[in-house]
């Protein structure tokens, strides 16, 4: 049946005729496709069965489409949370909602083996306030384990969906900054070691059995291995909370020697300090561009110029390093923009440059032929905090604009004064 949908914000209006339909064309919106197709004036998008069908200039006769009028609207890919907890944690201080934290187990010796796919919560409160704004996929995995490694972590669709993961194990993480080398026994003497020990481990087993009826005679559990085996190999990246300047030379050392390994240097708070040697090593970085005060001794240097520094000097920057409040990434991009990052960079590092980062960038990141219809049409300028996101598309499907904070809104705001209101369960 067709239903009329008016969407409506700041006095403008998108219309389309029904929520659900399979063949969609976003009409008359300037286009960010974020390809080689760059961007669009007054362009059409058209969506089948889930997927981008094509992209073109102006307004074409259609005919089995359902129409979503985007004039004077902008549209870009969905966004990607670059590192996040998202699905594993929704009051951190409460043990029944948070699986982001884990104490010591003898299952893992490193925190390696650890998979987060086991405890994604597709009904996380968190997951529908990200979506609508514009969130459409995010990297998750855990905070801490008290361990070398924070487990293999996920990559996942924030659409209404009972399965959310798009890909299990799809990355390794550890720290090797003042935080890992507390976890590692107060030094960073210790930790390298140790990480050293564990990578040349996992290369050793390379090409052999693991299966329990195997003979194995190394430190590191059976899991710990099999998990590693991967990031040594390439296959997955590992990412480094590296912060201060010598702590990203360690990890560009660690490059060097072993070229193989597609390292991610995640915060890098002091990276504009080692910004060619990065580029010429070919990592790339997740940043938190609000980082601009010398919290602790590994981030002296912090500065709102880092991520335009990073990529002027040839570093791919991606943006988006929270959970609650991954929401705000476009902010944390557009102040990015503000400080010395071109606004196209900016859109990148919150789209294309995490699809590549992930290996994900065949499907998401872009708007192109054949990728997920993972699509946001916004009131304005995306980077702008006055603008928002009027329609989400995941997957080539049109995305309720409603969260567990909205519907609150909306409750309240109908409230009348002067009236005892008894309570309504929602």
């Amino acid at each position: 049946m067709n239903k009329l949908i008016i969407y409506s914000l700041l006095g403008s209006m998108l219309l389309t005729h029904i929520v659900d339909a399979k063949n969609i064309a976003i009409v008359g919106a300037k286009v960010y496709t974020m390809s080689s197709q760059g961007t669009l004036e007054n362009a059409t998008v058209l969506i089948k069965d889930g997927k981008i069908q094509k992209i073109m200039e102006g307004e074409p006769a259609l005919a089995g489409y359902e129409i979503i009028d985007a004039k004077g609207k902008v549209v870009t890919p969905g966004l990607i949370g670059a590192s996040t907890t998202l699905g594993l944690v929704d009051v951190g201080f409460s043990g029944g909602t948070n699986d982001s934290n884990s104490s010591l187990t003898s299952i893992s010796k490193t925190g390696a083996a650890f998979d987060v796919s086991y405890a994604i919560n597709p009904d996380s409160s968190l997951m529908a306030i990200a979506r609508i704004e514009g969130v459409t996929t995010a990297a998750t995995s855990m905070g801490s384990t008290g361990q070398l490694f924070s487990g293999q972590g996920a990559l996942i669709s924030l659409g209404d969906v009972s399965e959310p993961v798009i890909q299990a194990r799809a990355f390794i993480s550890t720290r090797v900054g003042n935080s890992g080398a507390d976890t590692m026994g107060g030094s960073r003497s210790v930790l390298w070691v140790s990480l050293e020990k564990a990578l040349a481990e996992a290369k050793f087993a390379i090409g052999k059995s693991l299966t329990p009826s195997d003979e194995w005679h190394g430190e590191l559990s059976r899991a710990d291995i099999a998990a590693l085996v991967p990031v040594v190999k390439g296959e997955i990246p590992l990412l480094v909370d590296a912060r201060r300047a010598a702590d990203i030379r360690q990890v560009i050392a660690l490059k060097q020697r072993q070229p193989q390994l597609n390292i991610v240097i995640t915060y890098a708070t002091e990276g504009w300090r080692v910004a060619k040697e990065l580029a010429d090593n070919n990592i790339p970085v997740i940043l938190d561009p609000e980082a601009n005060l010398p919290y602790g001794f590994d981030q002296l240097g912090s500065t709102l110029k880092n991520a335009g520094r990073l990529a002027a000097a040839g570093v791919k920057v991606s943006i988006g390093m929270e959970t609650h409040n991954i929401r705000l990434a476009r902010q944390h991009a557009g102040n990015a923009v503000a400080n010395g990052l071109s606004w196209n960079q900016g859109l990148a590092a919150l789209t294309i440059n995490v699809a590549k980062l992930y290996g994900i960038d065949d499907k998401l990141g872009s708007l192109e032929v054949g990728k997920h219809a993972d699509v946001v049409i916004w009131t304005g300028d995306p980077l702008e905090v006055t603008e928002s996101a009027e329609l989400v598309l995941i997957a080539g499907e049109i995305i309720e604009m409603h969260s567990r904070q909205s519907k609150l809104r909306d409750r309240y705001l109908q409230l009348q004064t002067g009236k005892r209101m008894q309570y309504v369960r929602p």
